[in-house]
């Protein structure tokens, strides 16, 4: 397990996640609120999220079931992290508040169905793939 030291974009919040799985389980969303933010994140347990500064200026969003709860800095806009629908005891955090991490250093990310959400489907229904998000250099 690695400790990561993770910030929004003007270092208002800055925050550390325990990653147990490093940043192999990258991913994506074509829900609602995934498909307009563009993020690509990483799932770490609730508690391996640990805000270090700033608590203060996030701003938290919920929509439809209002069991996501999705946080962003209330000063730059950035989104931080969530905390899941489909596992609560779940946070999804942004990869590029990582330091020294960019979404690009992904050349292959899986686009989980949002869509039609695993917690909308009947019990041990699994979950699919929308897609994959492929980043190519030119070169």
């Amino acid at each position: 397990m690695k400790t990561w030291k993770a910030a929004c974009h003007c270092q208002a919040v800055r925050f550390e996640v325990d990653l147990p799985d490093q940043l192999t389980a990258a991913r994506r969303c074509n829900c609602s609120i995934c498909r307009m933010r563009g993020a690509v994140a990483i799932s770490a347990p609730l508690e391996a999220v640990r805000i270090l500064h700033g608590a203060g200026q996030l701003t938290e969003y919920r929509f439809n079931t209002g069991v996501a709860r999705h946080f962003f800095c209330s000063r730059c806009g950035i989104y931080t992290h969530h905390q899941r629908r489909s596992n609560p005891a779940e946070c999804g955090v942004n990869v590029a508040c990582l330091e020294g991490v960019s979404p690009f250093d992904f050349p292959k990310v899986p686009v989980v169905d949002g869509i039609n959400h695993p917690s909308d489907r009947p019990p041990g229904t699994p979950g699919r793939l929308a897609g994959v998000l492929r980043f190519e250099t030119d070169g």
